[in-house]
């Protein structure tokens, strides 16, 4: 061959920029294992396949190697930096020396692809890349050959459909390989299957997923499989192409744990290698036999055969019936399970459920596991994550509550009349601190209003304001298992970041600290104005929203009891009293406390002319009422003729005025009896009259009923319309001192309260709702469910370090706030079957709706309305590295505080439990026994102050199990520690509820956290495929916390 050598000197000396790779080099001759002389430092200059070598950078071209008929050896030794090219020709071979591994590696990598060879293997991998695109596009150019009605008809492109079951996924396949080739002899394959999809209506190519990395084997089982959900464009005629590589470093692996673009491959120079690929119809794989399909793996040029793929069609629901006994001591390294995905819900309830399940969960996830059980048979398990709209639906509802609860209290303030100038300013001030906040509210709710896509919020945006209502990556976790020889088992877990107001902080703490010290600053302001307890204070809403609600059904059943008069119907007449009679005593008990009589007292010393001398401010008492008893003397107010002194106000005519309501009923109550009774006398031809009500005074017997009644009526009105008046402007002279007594901590303190209380309400809706679902077909469950309440059981694993410390004390007064929830059970009357809410701060309703055939199902009394009361308790266990630092450094008595006090709320449920149920109500695998002496357990743990005692939520989570309840898990986010308690969670209950072979115990734990629903959690989360961990961080983490390798490492949280 002959060459210029002018040109070549030329093309040497070209400016960096132009060539491949360029670098230093030690390069020497070899024959056989002997060097012909030391190798020799050079520059060395790659362009297309010739290999200049030089001196120095500046020298002229001292020899070129054509890089033709030769090939790279590359020596596989960590250490070792050399490379040889071996050339056919036999000629010796050049040995190259680099400065570090990753030079060598690179150069091997530029040399490798730089012969002609190389080049046209690309050039054919791409033009069959082409063809199989363009390959169906001949049916298009025919259409120009066919007359213009005919083109016209075919439409868009007619594609055979896959016929599966409805909500099924349309196809699912699992892959395994045999016989793959190294590169080298000695090599151990690490590899991964990619799956890419050619569409045949648009001709491009689209990778769709990845299994997981199989170490270590040539014959890799692969445990993920491939799944195309029901929404999914796949046809008979659509292809599919897998391409296996093999990954140096698993660790390293990049591509499959991060997120690339649609249609962007990953570089080559990742981590991993190109081994081989092969294509297939996916009508080739439905219409086979078998139902499967092997394949032969070939390299990019289609040439050499590198192994063989089997793709097997999955059927869900199909079980298998194979003994395990075929597990070889080869394939030890691999875990012998088989994982695939599909997106349908799936519960054990059966198909009614789906609509109204459907309107809650959205985006189902799910992965199918088989694992060995004790007795060497197979079991099934389904794996089940989804989010839910109640992460936004229940905000929604519940900010709208406190808008229109805020507006009222507003107005109700507005109301109370002309006031003191002292306590005028204070009333302006308090009314204007609390638009602010209403504004604050309304805009909050315009902003959640517009918002549209995923239904649930990322760990990554914890932090924004106008996301802070909103639950942090609210999840159904479910796990469905079938064994062999026991009955089909559902577990669900609730999993939600820990309620906290993240946007507010943490530099003060949470709302326990927070609300401890601003009562106790309360109680010692220096604010002009009276002092009243909290529970005063509640009581005070409770008797406004007891005025609010009661008055307009009073009304409407005296106008009802009018009505049946006119009309002349004794029977109507009597259900009307009969309603008007108990509305009207619930009313007038309402008002038979201390609180508003005082109240009252209060308020007329705060009207103008009553000046006080020295303002007496009256502290918190021990009595009931005795919070706002003046201390001050009679001579200490001054005042106008026309406004009463407080010394001579008599204290019974508040008792005189609320009477007067129930004197007004019991005169209504008399005319109706006479009414009835003398209308039974005619009937009977009993002319005889009957003496006139001894209290009442009663026109004469010959006029209408309507007549009769409505003086009667108006003046029960009359009266109860004095009460309302004087009673609503008491209670809303109480909220006054209680605003004014805090502002503005306290507007922020109930802001705070607000977001924690409804992160955690729609965590708890979302866990009624599938309990209640999973539970129609269980009576000893619902006659719990209406006789003693629904235990719902937190899992928290936040430490009691730093910022976290604050979160828990949030979560923990979140939690408990949820007991003044009570849920109801209601028929839907539409298709849509979004939860109802109603009532107030202090106390909340829930309205489910459930179509009617699983209404039906409901015992009487919950059919009939019966208000189902909630139980939560809430156990804490930091696993973190910053719960060491606690132990060790800090304070713990915040988590010991919490879970002593919740334990004794889960003996008080226990207890009630105990009582009020049946032994038989138990699930068939418990006994009474079993839960005492777990619940002793459980005290021994917590009274014994271990560090990081796991087993306090393991014990816990059990004895939820046992008694019905909803379980939730909770970190910071819901995404790292979470899972990683989750999956032990459900590996446990494989091993000890379902006979989980004991020495898959860890690998079951492995292949949940690698390839399972979490992991997916996490790639929603921060569009990344690994746990937020570090080696560091896990070194504190218990035993059974710590995420297999490869899975974890450095994310955005």
């Amino acid at each position: 061959m002959k060459f210029n050598a002018k040109d070549l000197a030329l093309l040497a000396r070209r400016p960096s920029g132009y060539f491949d790779k360029e670098g230093k080099l030690k390069i020497c001759r070899v024959v056989g294992d002997e060097k012909l002389i030391e190798p020799r430092e050079r520059w060395c200059r790659l362009k297309g396949n010739l290999l200049f070598l030089m001196k120095n950078k500046s020298s002229e071209v001292s020899e070129v190697v054509i890089l033709e008929r030769c090939w790279v050896v590359e020596f596989r030794s960590k250490t070792d930096v050399s490379i040889v090219l071996k050339f056919q020709s036999g000629e010796p071979d050049l040995y190259l020396e680099a400065a570090s591994k990753p030079d060598c590696e690179s150069w091997a990598v530029a040399l490798g692809e730089a012969n002609s060879e190389g080049l046209q293997n690309k050039i054919q991998q791409l033009r069959r890349l082409i063809m199989e695109i363009k390959e169906e596009r001949s049916s298009d150019e025919a259409r120009q050959f066919l007359p213009s009605s005919q083109v016209d008809s075919l439409g868009e492109p007619q594609f055979t459909s896959i016929q599966r079951i409805a909500n099924e996924p349309k196809l699912e396949f699992s892959l395994a390989c045999k016989d793959l080739v190294a590169a080298t002899r000695d090599r151990k394959l690490n590899t991964f299957i990619q799956v890419s999809v050619v569409h045949p209506a648009e001709h491009i190519l689209t990778r769709y997923s990845s299994t997981e990395i199989v170490e270590g084997t040539r014959d890799p089982l692969f445990l993920t499989g491939v799944t195309f959900p029901p929404e999914y464009p796949i046809y008979e005629e659509t292809k599919i192409k897998l391409t296996v590589y093999d990954v140096k470093d698993k660790s390293q692996d990049t591509v499959r744990t991060s997120v690339l673009p649609d249609h962007k491959e990953p570089r080559a120079d990742v981590g991993r290698s190109f081994l081989g690929c092969t294509t297939f119809r996916v009508g080739d794989l439905v219409k086979s036999k078998e139902q499967q399909l092997t394949l032969t793996l070939r390299t990019s040029d289609g040439g050499k055969t590198v192994g063989t793929i089997e793709v097997n069609l999955v059927k869900m629901g199909e079980l298998e019936d194979g003994e395990t006994d075929h597990i070889t001591t080869d394939a030890q390294d691999q875990k012998c399970a088989l994982v695939r995905e599909c997106t349908a819900t799936e519960g054990i309830s059966g198909k009614d459920n789906l609509p109204s399940l459907n309107a809650v969960l959205k985006n189902p996830i799910c992965k199918l596991y088989r694992f060995p059980t004790s007795d060497n048979k197979w079991m099934r398990i389904r794996e089940q994550m989804a989010e839910t709209t109640l992460s936004f639906h229940v905000p929604k509802e519940l900010i709208n509550l406190h808008i229109k609860e805020d507006m009222r209290r507003n107005q109700e303030l507005k109301d109370l009349g002309e006031l003191a100038p002292h306590w005028d300013n204070m009333r302006k001030s308090v009314i204007a601190h609390c638009d602010q906040m209403l504004s604050m509210y309304q805009d909050t709710l315009a902003e959640l209003g517009k918002h549209t896509g995923s239904s649930f919020k990322s760990s990554c945006s914890k932090g924004e304001k106008t996301l802070e209502f909103i639950p942090i990556n609210l999840h159904l976790q479910r796990m469905h298992v079938h064994s062999p020889r026991l009955k089909d088992a559902l577990y669900d877990v609730i999993t939600v970041g820990a309620p906290a107001a993240h946007f507010q902080g943490f530099k003060n703490g949470g709302l326990r600290k927070l609300l401890s010290k601003f009562e106790a600053e309360r109680r010692n302001t220096g604010y002009q104005c009276i002092y009243y307890s909290p529970e005063n204070t509640a009581k005070a809403k409770e008797v406004l929203s007891n005025i609010n609600h009661l008055q307009p059904l009073i009304s409407s059943h005296a106008d009802l009891l009018l009505n049946s008069a006119s009309q002349h119907s004794p029977d109507s007449l009597k259900n009307s009293l009969k309603m008007l009679s108990e509305k009207t005593e619930l009313f007038v008990h309402a008002f038979k406390d201390q609180l508003v009589r005082s109240a009252l007292l209060a308020l007329y010393t705060a009207r103008p002319g009553c000046v006080l001398k020295k303002p007496a401010v009256p502290r918190n008492s021990a009595e009931e009422g005795g919070d706002v008893q003046h201390q001050d003397h009679p001579s200490h107010i001054k005042r106008q003729d026309s406004i009463p002194h407080h010394s001579e106000y008599d204290e019974e005519e508040w008792d005189r005025v609320w009477a007067n309501v129930g004197k007004s009923l019991n005169c209504v109550i008399a005319m109706v009896d006479r009414l009835l009774e003398k209308d039974n006398v005619s009937n009977s031809k009993e002319g005889e009259k009957d003496p006139s009500a001894a209290d009442c005074k009663v026109l004469h017997a010959g006029g209408d009923w309507y007549e009769q009644l409505y003086p009667l009526v108006i003046t029960l009105k009359d009266c109860m319309g004095e009460v309302v008046t004087r009673a609503k402007q008491s209670m809303a002279f109480v909220l006054l001192q209680e605003l004014a007594c805090g502002l503005p901590q306290c507007l922020m303190l109930t802001l705070r309260r607000d977001i924690v209380f409804s992160q955690a309400l729609a965590g708890l809706v979302c866990g009624f709702i599938i309990k209640l679902h999973t539970g129609l077909h269980d009576q000893g469950f619902l006659q719990q469910l209406h006789t003693v309440g629904l235990l719902v059981q937190y899992e928290g694993l936040l430490s009691t370090y730093s910022e976290e410390a604050g979160m828990l004390e949030d979560m923990a007064v979140g939690i408990s706030d949820l007991q003044k929830v009570m849920f109801k059970v209601i028929e839907a009357k539409s298709e849509d079957f979004l939860p109802i809410i109603t009532g107030r701060r202090e106390h909340y309703v829930i309205e489910v709706q459930l179509p009617a055939k699983m209404f039906e199902l409901l015992p009487q009394e919950i059919k009939e309305g019966k208000l189902l009361r909630m139980y939560p308790v809430l156990f804490n266990v930091g696993i973190n590295e910053q719960q060491t630092l606690a132990e060790r450094f800090g304070d713990t008595t915040l988590q010991e505080n919490i879970n002593q006090e919740n334990l004794e709320l889960l003996k008080e449920y226990y207890k009630l439990f105990t009582e009020k149920m049946p032994p038989d109500c138990l699930p068939h695998f418990q006994e009474q026994n079993d839960l005492k002496g777990l619940l002793e357990n459980l005290h021994q743990n917590i009274q014994a102050k271990k560090r990081k005692n796991v087993e306090i939520m393991w014990l816990a989570a059990t004895i939820c199990r046992k008694l019905n309840g909803v379980r939730f898990t909770c970190c910071k986010s819901a995404k790292d520690r979470t899972s990683m308690s989750v999956t032990l969670e459900q590996c446990s209950i494989l091993r000890d509820e379902h006979q989980l072979h004991k020495d898959f115990f860890i690998r079951a734990l492995d292949c949940m956290r690698r390839e399972g629903c979490r992991i997916e959690n996490v790639l929603k989360n921060v569009k990344c495929r690994k746990y937020a961990f570090n080696m560091i961080q896990l070194m504190a983490f218990p035993k059974y916390y710590r995420p297999p390798e490869g899975t974890y490492g450095k994310a955005d949280t």
